[in-house]
């Protein structure tokens, strides 16, 4: 039976000289978008920007930035066109029919006040 070798604790894997991402507070990243950090903490919240969490507070890296500010960007719906030379096509012809034909009116009738209904039934104030 072979055994696989599991590093002893004591023993650390060679690394990269990495340094850790640089994290920033909401203030600072409402700084930086022009919004407020209640903004930025209710986004994280409900999980529609990205984040990392440190214990209980949020926290932005560099990438988390530049990516909620990719996400807000707006761009414009349809691009403009030169017009055609080609001939336009003609719209359709409105029908006279639904233009002609009489809206039905109910007229309405007030009810009588309410003392008059009572003198009516008979009732005694």
């Amino acid at each position: 039976m072979r055994h696989t070798s599991i590093p002893h604790a004591s023993v650390q894997a060679p690394r990269a000289d990495t340094t850790p991402p640089r994290l920033h507070l909401p203030e600072d990243v409402a700084a930086v978008l022009g919004c407020s950090a209640w903004w930025v903490k209710d986004r994280a919240r409900r999980r529609l920007i990205p984040y990392t969490r440190v214990g209980r507070a949020y926290r932005f890296t560099d990438e988390h930035l530049a990516e909620i500010i990719r996400m807000n960007e707006a761009r414009p719906a349809v691009p403009l066109q030169p017009p055609s030379t080609a001939p336009a096509t003609p719209s359709r012809p409105r029908s006279s029919a639904s233009s002609t034909v009489p809206v039905p009116t109910t007229r309405l009738q007030a009810r009588p006040p309410r003392r008059a209904r009572q003198d009516r039934f008979g009732t005694a104030a």
